[in-house]
């Protein structure tokens, strides 16, 4: 064996490295040996050998063999000589028995990595070279428990091969698997399950461990091979006698869980659930209030849960396929478990009702599909109903503080008991709300002695209600009167009992979020406000001693103002004045604890300007308490931004950034007020507004803490083009170029969007600043991307691309907002330059979406350089000079001659008239002269999209593809090809678009024709 050669050189020193405790130089070692024997032709054989004679006695050392062996097996089995798989298949087998006569088993990690091995070797040689895999192994190890575990162990592997289906796997791999279980389950299945059936009888008192193993294997094996290997008497029976060994029960009911859950005939899934019930409730397992091990009825819910599902599924198959009768049992047999299924509905432990939601939710489910309710069937629906009610009440030992996951366990329990009650006001939306009235009524009547699980629980459920028993954009207390008498009073208790000071604070929380819920029960009976508004703003809500009390109801609050600010006129100014503590900046270091966090000062400063904004009040005082509210934020940001300036400490530099970055985010909220009904302007606001922008633009040229200042500002600009309109264009010019200076990437990623909104916006308005800014915004860009950058640095490079993108953006917002003139201004170098960068990130760049963007920038820009037929030709003629001069001699001549035949005279009145106009607009001098100093940048577009796709610019005039409506057929299925088309058919519209504008008038060929002259040209290609 070559291993003999090898084995004397086996590093000694890196193995040392296998132990956890070494260090990270000998770690380091041993992976890079590792590395080395894996990639060796022979490493293997050493490591094989080494296994077979027990060389080394550590288990890393072990383990590590494995490691090679398993990635010589998934990797390389196909490479290896039929000698080699040999020596593979030998070696597994030998270990085996080895394990047999050991005096001490191997550890688990270590068999488990073995049974790993061992099902690698079966997927690869079961179908052609070791069809024997299974009656091999059972012939060794008999019933030897040691043998006995590295068999059972290795089918579980073999299930995750072969059979899970939450492993991802190849199709080869799917198609390879799919054989191999056909195979099994000709050649060995019932021998398999023969070994299963002996273990359990031999090994269920001895070593239940073993036991164990073996029902989890049956669990899994039994969704593909033939039930009725497992489903017999003899099984079944050995199973159930299983359930009542305490070692095993747990484990016996997720295999019979298994068994259940197989597909089969309706029929015979009622029979063996009917079957299966019977037993276990001869044994008493249905008497659930006498077992005490949560554990073992965790299972046992789980187990019932599938038997009644199954059930369900059974009755639905029966009556859409109309077997009335078999459907009719089905029923039966699903009614007959409901008693249970509520028993472990309300069982004190959670786990043990959650494991039966399922089947409750599929029962009431059918209840909604039945014609009509017998007795016996409401009264189990008013059952379910009592016993979700029950189990939504929270336990003494919740920490409402300091949540951590048995707290997130309750609250993903109670989501499921919410479906529960979803469903049951499907099936009887009467029976849900005369529930929670009658709960909610007794309750109120006595809060003040009841405990907070009792309190909560009640007004939860009204909460509940609310998505229960939906209702279109809120309006709970419209329509059908029975509903909304109840709901109204329900609420009218709510708001009137005192409940809203109970101590606790899930109860104030609660009360809150459905005062909220229901907030249009205040546009019916307004009279409650008051009373809500206090409670709101006192210790009850934003004064609460918790702070997540206090944080909710910050938001809480918001909407509640928003919804009713046309009932609030009565309460702003008094409002507004218990609140304003909590609308002052909070200065950074001041020692003091604070009631709101800035994130929760936001919402309300929201409110504030809700209530000033739609106010009735006249508009000097709405400007007087805008100025109010927001001048203290300005006198703050002055005195920070000088304390900045001068500040060293960086720690203290940050703090004071974060407030200043808070003073602005709170003026931007209050511009939240506005809508286009009520207007800055209409509401005397746009004198404060202009202060906050006069206070807050210098903060763009400090060097400190730049980041969240730009940020910060650019949202408040963001804000501000939107309800200031034009009043903030005098503030865009300074603003720009402070944004401009020293930009980073993610800096002109940021400030693209705010050019783009501007220029969206007001299009001809913003036209001479834009052909300002224009140019420097864009080299700025070209030099930022322009930089270089590490070579594996992906964030760099991601950044680059989202830069990229925005950038083509903001050429497509000014292209599509149809001002010409500021592309056409920027002289013919400059434009040449942006126009290539486009043809470029639509050809070169592999990024779908800047593709997109500068394919619709050119189509843009055909359109619109091609609308004036006087910019025609002065950059054309520029261009073609590098042509030969006979061919472009001809050309023009062709293209004057048929400008001088096609000119229509009324066009050349409009022309004359549109020029008179212009003479008299510029002093003197025609548009037509003016027009003349412009280059025609539609030849630059023509030659650069030549150039890209290869061709000469002498060939577009025998592509005239109109409307852009060519195909790709038959055209060659690269990518590169394919952009080249697309850049030919745009082209060919520019030059379509050429023609028309210059008079030449051409009758459109026919399609054939079309394609005809396409394939020529690309043939020229």
């Amino acid at each position: 064996m070559a291993c003999q050669s090898v084995c004397v050189i086996m590093d000694e020193q890196a193995l040392l490295g296998l132990n956890p405790n070494a260090d990270a130089r000998y770690r380091h070692r041993a992976m890079a040996y590792f590395e080395q024997l894996k990639e060796s032709q022979d490493g293997w054989e050493v490591c094989a050998e080494a296994l077979v004679k027990g060389i080394y006695n550590d288990d890393h050392v072990k383990f590590f063999c494995f490691q090679v062996l398993e990635h010589q097996i998934r990797f390389r089995h196909a490479g290896l000589s039929a000698a080699q798989q040999q020596l593979i298949r030998e070696t597994l087998m030998q270990w085996l028995q080895i394990q047999l006569v050991n005096a001490e088993p191997e550890k688990p990690f270590i068999r488990n990595k073995a049974a790993q091995v061992f099902a690698l070797t079966f997927v690869m040689e079961y179908l052609a070279l070791w069809p024997k895999f299974f009656f091999d192994i059972l012939t060794l190890v008999g019933l030897n428990p040691r043998g006995v575990d590295v068999y059972l162990r290795t089918l579980m592997a073999i299930d995750g091969e072969v059979v899970d289906r939450d492993i991802l796997h190849l199709p080869d791999e799917i198609c390879r698997n799919s054989l191999i279980k056909d195979q099994m389950r000709e050649r060995c299945i019932p021998t398999l399950v023969e070994s299963w059936f002996q273990i359990l009888q031999t090994y269920q008192q001895s070593h239940p461990e073993i036991t164990c193993q073996c029902l989890e294997v049956v669990g899994a094996f039994v969704s593909w091979i033939d039930l009725n290997l497992i489903a017999n008497d003899r099984f079944v029976n050995l199973l159930l006698s299983q359930m009542s060994v305490m070692e095993l029960r747990e484990e016996a009911c997720d295999c019979l869980f298994e068994i259940i859950n197989k597909g089969m005939d309706p029929a015979d899934k009622i029979k063996l659930v009917e079957s299966l019930c019977r037993v276990l409730q001869a044994a008493g397992f249905f008497n659930v209030e006498q077992e005490e091990d949560v554990d073992f009825l965790a299972k046992f819910s789980r187990l019932v849960n599938g038997m009644g599902q199954s059930l369900v599924l059974s009755w639905s198959k029966l009556s859409k396929s109309g077997n009335v009768k078999d459907a009719a049992e089905a029923l039966r047999a699903l009614e007959s478990k409901v008693p249970l299924l509520l028993r472990l509905l309300v069982h004190e432990d959670d786990d043990i009702s959650a494991n039966i939601v399922g089947f409750c939710y599929e029962y009431l489910h059918v209840l909604k599909q039945l014609p009509q309710l017998a007795d016996q069937q409401k009264a189990n629906l008013e059952a379910v109903l009592l016993a979700v009610m029950k189990k939504l009440t929270y336990d003494d030992e919740y920490n409402f503080e300091n949540e951590g996951e048995d707290e997130a366990m309750f609250v993903e329990y109670r989501k499921q008991l919410k479906m529960l009650l979803d469903r049951l006001a499907q099936v009887s939306p009467e029976l849900l709300l005369e529930a929670v009235r009658r709960v909610f009524n007794n309750t109120m009547q006595g809060w003040q002695t009841a405990s907070f699980m009792e309190v909560e629980v009640a007004v939860r459920l009204l909460y509940m209600l609310g998505e229960a028993l939906p209702a279109s954009h809120g309006a709970h207390f419209s329509g059908d009167a029975a509903k909304t008498s109840v709901l109204q009073d329900m609420m009218r208790t709510l708001v009137s009992c005192g409940v809203s000071s109970f101590q606790h604070s899930s109860v104030s929380l609660e009360f809150f979020e459905t005062v909220s819920r229901y907030d249009k029960f205040f546009l019916v009976e307004p009279q409650h406000i008051p009373i809500v508004l206090m409670a709101f703003l006192d210790q009850r809500g934003l004064r609460h001693g918790s702070p997540k009390v206090r944080s909710r109801v910050a938001y809480l609050f918001s909407r509640f103002i928003k919804t009713l600010h046309k009932h609030m006129h009565a309460f702003i100014e008094d409002v507004l004045t218990r609140i304003q503590d909590l609308l002052e900046l909070n200065p950074p270091e001041n020692g003091f604890p604070v009631l709101l966090t800035s994130d929760d000062q936001l919402f309300m400063f929201e409110a504030a300007g809700v209530l000033i904004v739609h106010g009735e009040s006249p508009m000097e005082r709405k400007t007087a308490m805008m100025t109010s509210l927001l001048q203290p934020l300005m006198d703050a940001f002055n005195v920070l931004l000088n304390k900045l300036s001068l500040e060293r400490d960086e720690e203290k530099q940050n703090a004071i950034g974060d407030c200043l970055s808070h003073a602005v985010g709170f003026a931007s909220r209050t511009s939240k007020a506005f809508s286009n009904k009520q207007t800055v302007k209409l509401s005397g606001c746009s004198e404060v507004y202009r202060g906050c922008l006069q206070t807050f633009l210098p903060a763009l040229s400090v060097p400190l803490q730049r980041g969240s200042l730009r940020s910060a500002v650019r949202s408040f600009l963001h804000r501000m083009i939107i309800c200031m309109e034009e009043e903030v264009l005098p503030f865009i010019p300074a603003a720009s170029q402070h944004m401009l200076k020293g930009c980073e990437a993610k800096d002109l990623q940021e400030f693209i969007p705010l050019i783009s909104q501007i220029t969206a916006k007001f299009k001809a308005q913003v036209s001479p600043f834009l052909q300002q800014v224009f140019m420097p915004l864009v080299l700025s860009i070209f030099e930022v991307l322009g930089r270089p950058a590490e070579e594996n640095d992906q964030a760099a490079a991601l950044e680059k691309q989202m830069l990229r993108r925005s950038y083509f953006t903001f050429i497509q917002t000014v292209a599509g907002s149809g001002m010409n003139e500021v592309m056409a201004n920027q002289g013919a170098e400059n434009i040449e330059r942006v126009v290539f960068t486009i043809i470029q990130g639509a050809v070169d760049f592999p990024d779908p979406i800047a593709q997109k963007s500068c394919f619709i920038i050119l189509s843009k820009l055909v359109e619109l350089w091609a609308r004036n037929p006087h910019r025609v030709y002065p950059l054309l003629e520029d261009q073609d000079h590098n042509l030969d001069q006979d061919q472009d001699h001809t050309l023009a001549q062709n293209q004057d001659h048929t400008l001088a035949q096609n000119q229509d005279h009324t066009l050349a009145q409009n022309q004359d008239h549109t020029l008179a106009q212009s003479q008299q607009k510029h002093g003197g001098q025609t548009g037509r002269e003016e027009l003349q100093d412009e280059p025609d940048f539609r030849g630059t577009l023509v030659t650069a999209l030549s150039s890209e796709a290869g061709l000469n610019p002498s060939l577009w005039i025998d592509l005239h593809v109109r409307g852009g409506d060519a195909t790709t057929e038959g055209l060659p299925s690269a990518s590169n090809d394919s952009t080249k088309y697309t850049s030919l058919r745009v082209s060919s519209e520019l030059l379509v678009r050429r023609d028309s504008s210059s008079g030449a008038v051409e009758e459109k060929p026919s399609d054939a024709e079309c394609q005809t002259r396409h394939s020529l040209s690309l043939k020229e290609v």
